[in-house]
């Protein structure tokens, strides 16, 4: 199939591609990279009457450190960021990006249009929940920051109201003390996951501090406190990565009866989608613990 047809603009300040927007009256969709969107459009199943391009906007196309946090601007390709030794400061960035398709696709893709595509399935929303960034809007009214944990209200659904364009990502910087894990099960890479996990640990004075984001298992990225399971499965004991990764998926039971409730379908059931989280995250758990104590500890000397 072809699209169906549309009005193309290609605005060069935001304010205009704001505007341009505005005046589609709901009947607009942005484009920056079209790796998700392309596909919608061949198929029919959107049918925007226009697209606003945002690839000549000025000042989209920013990849920067201020202070402790990692900006990345709307046009950033995937690829730029897999890339560029200014990324290495969020270390689950560097994790995660080479699941996400295709090295072709990661080099026309944008950070920024994955998480406003917002797939259940996709690895960039997990990363952003998993760290608690923050996402800016920009409508008619200005801009505004959107926690990652309260963007996605749904599979596909986002805070975006039809005039808002998605601008940035803020990302923290790692620190002392923090490492991170993620793994996803796919039938072949590049396909969609079918359960996946984004961990973090934080060790405060020798005492951990877990999360666990969870993708591909519900209508959105959910994420976890599981430092009470982390802390059970150490017992008071400074255990290997190795040996955690045994003890930590039955830890992960509670978490998986909560936190993957969806449907069963062609590809795997919910029981099994629970049993894949379980292990994924008790591995990847048992990783970022790991990881946050060599990162401690090569600080401390």
């Amino acid at each position: 199939m072809k699209a169906a047809p549309f009005a193309y603009v290609r605005p060069s300040s935001l304010a205009d591609a704001v505007g341009e927007l505005a005046s589609t009256d709901g009947g607009g969709k942005v484009i920056a990279g079209g790796q998700s969107l392309t596909p919608v459009l061949a198929m029919r199943l959107a049918r925007p009457d226009t697209l606003v391009d945002i690839n000549a906007v000025e000042g989209l196309g920013e990849l920067r450190v201020r202070g402790q946090v990692l900006e990345i601007g709307a046009t950033v390709r995937q690829r730029r960021v897999e890339r560029d030794p200014i990324s290495r400061g969020v270390p689950l960035l560097g994790l995660a990006l080479p699941w996400v398709g295709h090295r072709e696709l990661r080099s026309r893709g944008t950070v920024c249009g994955s998480l406003a595509h917002a797939d259940p399935a996709a690895e960039l929303p997990a990363v952003a929940c998993c760290l608690d960034a923050v996402i800016t809007v920009t409508g008619p009214g200005g801009a505004r920051r959107v926690p990652a944990r309260k963007f996605f209200t749904g599979a596909m659904t986002t805070a975006l109201g039809p005039d808002d364009i998605l601008t940035a990502l803020d990302l923290p910087v790692a620190g002392r003390g923090e490492g991170f894990g993620f793994a996803e099960i796919a039938r072949r890479h590049g396909d969609f996951a079918l359960a996946g996990v984004a961990t973090h640990v934080r060790l405060r004075e020798g005492a951990p501090e877990a999360t666990v984001t969870a993708f591909g298992v519900s209508d959105r990225p959910v994420t976890r406190d599981v430092t009470a399971e982390l802390t059970a499965a150490l017992d008071g004991s400074t255990e290997t990565a190795e040996r955690l990764g045994t003890v930590l998926p039955e830890a992960m039971y509670e978490a998986a009866e909560q936190l993957v409730d969806t449907d069963g379908d062609a590809h795997a059931s919910r029981d099994y989608r629970r049993r894949l989280f379980r292990v994924l995250a008790g591995r990847e758990l048992a990783k970022a613990y790991e990881r946050a104590r060599q990162s401690a500890d090569e600080v401390s000397t």
